[in-house]
């Protein structure tokens, strides 16, 4: 596989990723105009959502893996396996 060279991958995707960064910003503006904002500080979610802010501003070559872990739940081998719908 060969990734787009970089000034092609800005070109293609700037537009959807400054959409996409408007409207975590409005998100965060709701939540921080509500009643009762800084009860939301300690909930894991708003936290989570900070965190992956964090992983948008470093370096790591890896952002996307980065903040998908953030979101997922560990792996557990007791999960119970799915059987057919039919």
């Amino acid at each position: 596989m060969n990734p787009l060279p970089a000034p092609r991958a800005l070109d293609q995707f700037f537009h959807e990723g400054r959409s996409k960064l408007l409207d975590l910003a409005a998100i965060f503006d709701r939540i921080g105009r509500g009643a009762d904002a800084a009860t939301v500080a300690a909930d894991p979610r708003h936290e989570k959502l900070r965190k992956a802010l964090d992983v948008l501003a470093s370096d790591a070559p890896n952002k996307a893996e980065l903040i998908q872990q953030l979101f997922s739940l560990a792996y557990d081998p007791a999960w119970k396996v799915p059987s057919p719908r039919f």
